[in-house]
């Protein structure tokens, strides 16, 4: 039987490509759609299809129903903790494809998901090369002492790091600690010129106009260097297939899990 997918962020840059997927696909339907500027409006006919019956909601709660077996939430840093919180309490699995939320916001979101029997998978990058990127930088960190962490995007990005480079940052401390040169407090000069210390990894966000998404781990050995390096194209149908791997996955799944690599390399 057809997952029933309810898609918040429906008219934006991913939650369009993701719409389409469903609608053309047979083992999802679209059974759900949000996006507050396009409140009212046949999702078929926004995204230049026939027309599916399916109106635009602008809240979450007009959108869930109790046919709803996942909701995929790709809106911003500020709604999508209450989206997914929202939609666990009501015992829907939620896959988060939204940047943003921090460690205090990931361990909310697992005692309600365990509290109520649920599953919420949630990726900086649903990419299938990203993934790789960070699953072959996690394999570098078990031979090499120390790295950097590079996060690229475009100059509107509201949050840094990404998400994704949160989350590789954090995948590399599972491994073990990037080892300093000489230490931050003692360098002369501005101290964040060094950047952020994430999970134990200097971080650095460049934020440019021109720039779409992307990462790099530079390894640094004496003599030697390695640099891992992933870049996002203009098109969001890279981070399509990921999703819906998730949302196939969450629905038996409880409780909290971090990464699209956890679902392929675990």
């Amino acid at each position: 039987m057809a997952l029933q997918i309810c898609v918040a962020g429906a008219t934006g840059w991913v939650g369009k490509a993701l719409c389409k997927a469903i609608l053309q696909s047979s083992d999802f339907t679209l059974c759900g759609a949000v996006a507050r500027k396009a409140a009212g409006q046949d999702i078929g006919e926004f995204l230049g299809m026939p027309k599916t019956g399916i109106k635009i909601k602008a809240k979450i709660e007009e959108a869930l129903t109790d046919s709803t077996n996942v909701l995929i939430d790709y809106t911003s840093s500020r709604e999508v903790k209450g989206h997914a919180l929202y939609a666990l309490r009501k015992h829907i699995p939620v896959v988060i494809g939204t940047s943003g939320l921090i460690q205090e916001d990931f361990a909310e979101l697992e005692f309600v998901a365990k509290t109520n029997s649920v599953g919420v998978i949630a990726s900086g990058n649903f990419a299938l090369t990203a993934c790789l990127a960070k699953h072959f930088s996690t394999i570098a960190a078990r031979y090499l002492s120390q790295w950097e962490i590079i996060d690229y995007a475009n100059a509107e990005k509201l949050d840094v790091p990404s998400g994704t480079g949160r989350e590789v940052a954090e995948a590399m401390a599972s491994v073990k600690q990037s080892k300093l040169g000489r230490p931050i407090a003692e360098l002369n000069g501005p101290k964040e010129a060094r950047g952020a210390t994430i999970s134990g990894s200097q971080v650095h966000s460049v934020r440019l106009s021109g720039m779409i998404f992307g990462f790099e781990v530079l390894f640094g050995q004496p003599d030697e260097r390695l640099i891992i390096k992933h870049e996002a194209g203009a098109g969001a149908e890279p981070y399509v297939g990921g999703t819906l791997l998730a949302a196939s996955r969450v629905v038996n799944m409880v409780g909290l899990t971090r990464g699209l690599d956890r679902l392929l390399f675990s």
